[in-house]
This record gives structure tokens, C-alpha cells and sequence, in this order.
């Protein structure tokens, strides 16, 4: 049972959207924020949906972060808005490119505090894995960054800032005159799989998504989009009706017992809860396949028993299984299943009728693959006092 008294959230640790002081950046803002952050600062009533119109495509259909250059706005707006706003991503501190062409991005935010990154490229697609928050709470045993205490949550600004950083990196921005619907796509696929759980950072991350998905603007399909989480149950719902974008599932064990040790959060919704919850999504969200996410650990999930009653418990869900080599890290008190093992587990699931496809680590040479992401500079868990004191938030 839950216990009423605990917060799903981590609300003590959100920081606001916008600016108290200075300029407002205008990064992040959903569309009906920006619309009345213009008519605050002075904007005509009537100009200002067509106003909002036009920096917003600015901003996320071409790339553009300086207001002279936004040349169908008249220069004295153009002036009015420079006095007034700012539009800012996060700075890129460092990028390291793997042997297999992976990418990881060392990312500084407000308050000096860092996160990463990680573009994956495919033959055929090119995937981003952002985070959403500094650090982690949920101390998943295999999980690197789940060492990192968390700091706090990131602004929706923040995240959708990391595809905008990305694209500049990957030159992806449409060139003048060109139509970006049109463009082939080097980054077609964002997954919510980085630092943080994202279902703990609902509101940012939703409207982050939003914005991603705006056909005016960076313009991804939902069915482009997967959120990962390990299970906060009061929060899938609200993924389905707000956000609509793919789930995956953080799963890793057949067993409460296993589970609780492998995936703490498993001790406030254990898998029969759970597995209800994730019942009623494809339903609500008319969504696809929910991924379940099974991170092979050597001799503790990834038996032939393991297999089987991972098939029961996901009996009449629309899903596929991904097989996840573990990926070690410095003092991990795991090892990877063997291939073999692995191998062997695969087939039992596709045998059952579901998809189950192991992973290729990708990046593991620069610790950019699952599990492994952690920001060079560790920070302590900070009150809300220090973080506002330290971002001016």
C-alpha cells in the first residue's frame, strides 16, 4: 500500500521555470506561458498570439537564439524583446565520441551543476537519451548513476534544452529557405532514459515533450518519443493522458524479493501493482508496445525460471522485452549474464510470442551506455534555500 503521508514528487527539489530576476528565458516555456510572459512585458493583446507564433518557430523549428535574427519581427520589437528575454540552452562543458560514433555531452546548468547526454547514432534513425534530473533518487543497485545523490530536478527549459544543444552539434537546424519537414533526420528519437526518474520530474518533463512534439516546431512524433520510468505508479496514467508518448518500463526482476534489492521504488508499488497499472495504459494512450527493460545481472535474474514467470506477468500486455547486457562500472557488485545465458533467456520470451531483442552496448568505451551515465562532478543533496541561493531561482 502507499503510504499518503510520502510525496510521489520530489516538489521540494523543483525549481520554477522562469527567472525571478533579469532576463526570462524563454526556453521551455509552453506556448500559453510564453503568450502571457509577452503581454506582461508590454506586448499588444491582440499582436500577441501572432507574436508567440513567430518566436516559437523561431526558437524550435530553426534553431535561432538571437533576436536580430528573427527578421520577419520589426527591429524595434526585435529591441523591445532583447531588453526583456533571453533564449539559452545549457552549455556543453565537454563531448566525447565513442568508436562506435556514440556521443556523450557533458551539459552545465543554472547553479553550476552538470548532467549528461548521449546521442546514439543508427543506420536508419538517430536517438537522444536526456535526463531530467541531477542525480538520482531512486539508488537502483545496478545502476551507476543511481550512486549520485540528487540535487534536483531539471527545468523544462533544461530538458527540452538538451535536443536543442544536440541539433546544433549534429548541425541539424534547417538551413534558410529549406522546409524541415522535408529534411532527413540525424536526431528522430528522443528517450527519457538518462539521469533521473522522469516520473518524478512530471510537470517539466511533460511540457518539455510538448514542445518537442509541436508540429511548429521541433515536430516529433509521440510515437518518437519513450519515457522510461521504474515504476511510479500514481504517475503513469497521467503519462498516458498529457503526454501520450511511449512507455518503457525500468523491470529487471520476476520476483518482489529480487526486485526490492535490484529497484527500491519495487517496496512502495511491487510488481502486482505495477503490472495493473501498466494493464490500463495501452487503453488509455492508444499507445504501442509498453518495453520492458530486463538488465541482465549474472546469477540473479536471468535464469530459465526468470524467463518464464517474466511471460506470466506480462500476459496480455501489448509488449516487447529488452535484454540489457550489464553495463559495469567501478565498484559494481554485479557481473554481466554471460551470452549464452542470455541468448538462452531471449528465446524462452520470443518463444512466448514477444519481441525480445538484446541491446548492443553502445558507447561503453567512454561510459556513455545504460546505467553508466554520471556527471564528472558530484554535487551533495542541497536544500531548496542553497539551490535558490546558488541559481538565483
Amino acid at each position: 500500500m502507499t503510504d499518503a503521508s510520502v510525496p510521489i514528487t520530489q516538489d521540494v527539489l523543483t525549481v520554477p521555470r522562469k527567472l525571478q530576476l533579469g532576463p526570462i528565458n524563454l526556453v521551455g516555456l509552453p506556448r500559453i506561458e510564453l503568450h502571457d510572459a509577452l503581454i506582461e512585458a508590454g506586448t499588444n493583446a491582440k499582436q500577441a498570439k501572432m507574436r508567440t507564433g513567430q518566436i516559437w518557430q523561431w526558437i524550435y523549428q530553426k534553431g535561432v537564439r538571437e533576436f536580430d535574427q528573427m527578421t520577419n519581427l520589426s527591429k524595434d520589437y526585435r529591441t523591445f524583446l532583447k531588453e526583456r528575454f533571453v533564449v539559452m540552452v545549457p552549455e556543453v562543458v565537454s563531448k566525447q565520441v565513442s568508436v562506435d560514433g556514440t556521443r556523450k555531452y557533458l551539459i552545465r546548468i543554472a547553479g553550476g551543476h552538470e548532467v549528461e547526454t548521449v546521442y546514439i547514432p543508427e543506420k536508419d534513425r538517430g536517438t537522444l537519451c536526456i535526463s531530467s534530473q541531477v542525480g538520482c533518487t531512486l539508488t537502483c543497485s545496478f545502476c551507476h548513476t543511481g550512486t549520485q545523490k540528487l540535487v534536483r530536478n531539471l527545468t523544462a527549459g533544461e530538458i527540452i534544452g538538451q535536443v536543442m544543444l544536440a541539433r546544433d552539434d549534429l548541425n541539424e537546424w534547417p538551413e534558410p529557405g529549406r522546409n524541415p519537414v522535408n529534411t532527413a533526420r540525424l536526431l528522430s528519437n528522443i528517450v527519457l532514459m538518462g539521469m533521473g526518474e522522469p516520473l518524478y520530474n512530471f510537470d517539466n518533463v511533460r511540457d518539455a515533450m510538448k514542445i518537442a512534439m509541436d508540429p511548429e516546431g521541433i515536430s516529433l512524433s509521440r510515437r518518437r518519443i519513450t519515457l522510461s520510468t521504474s515504476g511510479v505508479v500514481p504517475e503513469i496514467a497521467r503519462t498516458a493522458t498529457e503526454i501520450g508518448c511511449l512507455l518503457a518500463i525500468s523491470f529487471h526482476a520476476t520476483t518482489n524479493e529480487v526486485r526490492d534489492q535490484l529497484v527500491p521504488i519495487n517496496k512502495r508499488w511491487n510488481l502486482d501493482t505495477l503490472i495493473d497499472a501498466l494493464r490500463e495504459y495501452p487503453k488509455v494512450s492508444n499507445s504501442e508496445r509498453i518495453t520492458f527493460e530486463y538488465v541482465m545481472l549474472k546469477d540473479i535474474n536471468d535464469s530459465d525460471a526468470d524467463a518464464h514467470r517474466l511471460v506470466d506477468l506480462i500476459k496480455g500486455i501489448p509488449a516487447k522485452v529488452n535484454l540489457i547486457p550489464f553495463n559495469p562500472w567501478p565498484g559494481a557488485p554485479y557481473e554481466r549474464s554471460t551470452n549464452n545465458r542470455i541468448h538462452a533467456f531471449s528465446e524462452i520470451i520470443y518463444q512466448a510470442g514477444y519481441a525480445s531483442p538484446v541491446r548492443k552496448p553502445r558507447g561503453e568505451d567512454i561510459f556513455a551506455a545504460c546505467g553508466q551515465l554520471k556527471s564528472a562532478t558530484e554535487r551533495e543533496r542541497k536544500s531548496r534555500k542553497e539551490i535558490s541561493a546558488e541559481t538565483g531561482l
